[in-house]
């Protein structure tokens, strides 16, 4: 796998951010316009794929935002886990989701100091990333 950095760690998938979305978008739109421009006598089914591109959104939405919950209640237990098998502590209470996800590209040399860093100075998770200086690539996050 290619190695990550700073400007090459987010990663897009293709088929669902240049295809799927955009096309739901165009069909919400599409269907808003034929809903709009409809007579009364085709109203119902245009009123009902309005509804079908709705509902199209809202599940590409729940959807990707489940499948994130899930992947950053994994991260917060895999670094947690890596902070208390490098430091013999959990990770500071005070940190938040998005530190713990940035914190997660820092090599192990350098995680413990940086956590302890963003939880005193509330680093922002951008912050967190442009200060690591060993990256440890995340490969698997989608």
């Amino acid at each position: 796998m290619t190695p990550q950095d700073y400007k090459t760690h987010r990663r897009l998938v293709p088929g669902f951010h240049y295809v799927t979305l955009p096309l739901i978008l165009l069909g919400l739109i599409g269907s808003g316009v034929n809903l709009a421009r409809a007579e009364a006598s085709n109203h119902y089914s245009a009123a009902l794929l309005m509804l079908v591109f709705l509902i199209a959104v809202l599940i590409s939405w729940y959807v990707r935002s489940f499948a994130l919950k899930a992947q950053d209640r994994a991260i917060r237990a895999e670094e947690n886990f890596r902070h208390y098998v490098l430091t013999g502590k959990a990770l500071p209470s005070t940190l938040r989701m998005g530190q713990i996800i940035a914190l997660r590209f820092a090599s192990d040399a350098e995680f413990p100091a940086l956590s302890q860093r963003a939880a005193n100075e509330q680093l922002k998770a951008d912050d967190i990333k442009k200060a690591i200086v060993d990256w440890r690539g995340d490969h698997y996050r989608v």
